[in-house]
């Protein structure tokens, strides 16, 4: 059974023996924090979840992998930024702490989000400074610490973890992105261009995806962002890959986040990808 921090995160261990292996997924959560205080419809907010996602890499604890998945929404706090990546302006009062501008901040996407569709705002407020302490102290610092606290854990035992932080994307870019109107691949995989994985990894997954049949890019849209940053150091034999899945594989329609027959065909590819990296890293471990 999973191990719970109410509101903010699931985890659930490796059912037999474990293998240095933790998937993560930032974006899936849809238990709504009450102080939200948003000025958005629920639907289009809705909309921003990575919906399912957890449930797409569901047999990673049967193949001995570790499974971490966030219950709050990205659109309340985004554990996929810098903890620094905050826009100025949507504060009260000058942030006690320096701030580092980021490509998604510009476009609204930042720590807490400026908007949460083109040209649609997020609040009708300023937010203060103490309220979004208290989202970094409550949901943001707790999920990494268990994504932390899991590879470290393993690497101590094992030597070497990968951790596979795992998404799902909008089938075409739009203004919030950097491929604003181009269709997008079945998958993006990511390792920020080459730095946080060995090659060989890298094209175990692809490689994988290939094989079922699913066209793929790499690093195209997407690059990665904060989980593999922080966690894939190969030298030190920490590795970690980004993995977009593109909705319309699993989605009826994006707009009611509905899910089609497809789910089980993808459900089972994802599984067998589980099996092939916990069977990659138990040999690489050994």
């Amino acid at each position: 059974m999973p191990v719970l921090n109410p509101g903010v995160l699931a985890r659930e261990y490796a059912r037999g023996e474990a293998v240095p292996v933790v998937f993560d997924s930032p974006h899936s959560g849809r238990s709504y924090p009450a102080d939200f205080g948003h000025a958005a419809d629920a639907l289009p907010l809705r909309r921003a979840e990575d919906a399912y996602v957890e449930e797409l890499y569901a047999a990673a604890p049967a193949h001995g992998a570790t499974l971490i998945h966030a219950l709050f929404p990205r659109s309340y706090i985004d554990p996929n930024r810098g903890e620094d990546e905050i826009d100025q302006g949507m504060l009260d009062a000058p942030w006690p702490q320096p701030l580092c501008a980021s490509a998604k901040t510009e476009l609204g996407l930042s720590l807490i989000w400026r908007l949460y569709a083109p040209d649609k705002p997020m609040y009708a407020r300023r937010l203060s400074v103490a309220e979004v302490e208290r989202r970094i102290a409550r949901y943001y610092r707790p999920y990494h610490d268990e994504v932390g606290a899991a590879c470290d854990d393993l690497h101590a035992r094992c030597g070497a973890v990968w951790l596979v932080d795992c998404h799902s994307m909008p089938s075409m870019g739009n203004a919030m992105s950097s491929d604003n109107g181009k269709p997008r691949p079945d998958f993006t995989v990511s390792d920020r261009m080459g730095t946080t994985c060995a090659p060989e990894f890298l094209r175990l997954v692809v490689d994988s995806l290939r094989g079922y049949g699913y066209d793929l890019r790499v690093n195209d849209p997407y690059q990665g962002a904060e989980l593999i940053r922080r966690h894939g150091r190969p030298a030190e034999r920490r590795e970690s890959l980004q993995i977009e899945v593109n909705r319309k594989l699993y989605m009826v329609d994006e707009e009611t986040i509905a899910r089609h027959a497809g789910f089980a065909r993808l459900q089972a590819h994802l599984s067998e990808l589980v099996q092939a990296i916990c069977a990659y890293a138990r040999s690489a471990s050994g």
